[in-house]
């Protein structure tokens, strides 16, 4: 009995000792996830009085869901593009505005979210409200998604302008009736900020900066920013009134894939 014990205490020993040698090559294997560059920096760090109501982190969007990589509500961009964005809040705040950020630093895997998106023709539950006129098979041909961003390098914003006081904006629930995004202001899904003639993301020609059939209060709201941000070294993009690139970009042809979180920024001073 004694010996039957021990044979047993025997193989119960190397029986433990292989599970911690086939693990070790587990825990060796695991690749940590990747940081941000020294020079990119969390906005709210450079300007905290710039609202963020930031979109890909909710369900809000033109997929329907969380974005991959966005693991917090933060605005991350190079410290060049941060603080020409403090630049022209200064200016703004002055007039009774202030910027809304939707969107900033976006990581690869996130592009590869809308790209597989994009490809499930049968995914179609956020039509009605972001691309009601345009058929998803079009949406790589006419330039609405591709498999690189700008914004994956660092310096490129989506963003816009609020009357202050900021109103609150109500949540999106999911399932809710969905408006076209190019409806009149007080019809569409609520935004607190200035009527831009369009909503965000919206996929649609009257995104367009300069599209001759938004005029009055609308085009003047879209010159605002346009006028403000390039100004201080942002420079639109002529097909979508939201969104601006800082120029030169500090990483012109890098495509970062960090999360969209305060631990890809820890240890910044």
């Amino acid at each position: 009995m004694t010996r039957f014990s021990t044979a047993l205490r025997g193989l119960a020993a190397v029986f433990a000792a292989l599970l911690a040698v086939t693990a070790v090559p587990a825990t060796a294997q695991a690749e940590p996830e990747p940081k941000a560059p020294e020079d990119f920096v969390a906005l709210r760090s450079v300007d905290p009085t710039i609202i963020q109501e930031m979109r890909y982190v909710t369900p809000h969007n033109f997929v329907g869901e969380r974005i991959d990589g966005y693991r917090q509500p933060l605005c991350i961009l190079t410290r060049p593009a941060a603080d020409a964005l403090h630049r022209a809040q200064t200016r703004l705040l002055r007039q009774g505005y202030s910027l809304k950020v939707y969107d900033c630093y976006r990581p690869q895997r996130a592009v590869d979210h809308f790209v597989r998106w994009a490809e499930d023709l049968e995914d179609q539950g956020m039509k009605a409200e972001f691309y009601p006129d345009v058929d998803k098979t079009r949406l790589f041909a006419d330039g609405y998604i591709a498999e690189k961003s700008g914004h994956s390098r660092g310096s490129t914003v989506d963003l816009t302008i609020v009357r202050l006081p900021a109103k609150p904006t109500r949540p999106y629930h999911p399932g809710q009736p969905l408006v076209p995004c190019f409806a009149p202001q007080d019809e569409r899904f609520p935004d607190n900020s200035v009527d831009m003639g369009t909503g965000y993301d919206c996929f649609d020609t009257r995104s367009h900066t300069l599209d001759p059939r938004v005029q009055g209060t609308q085009r003047a709201n879209r010159l605002l920013l346009k006028d403000t941000l390039e100004d201080v070294g942002l420079v639109n993009l002529p097909e979508e009134w939201w969104h601006f690139t800082y120029k030169p970009e500090p990483y012109p042809d890098t495509y970062f894939d960090f999360p969209v979180s305060a631990k890809s920024l820890a240890g910044r001073h």
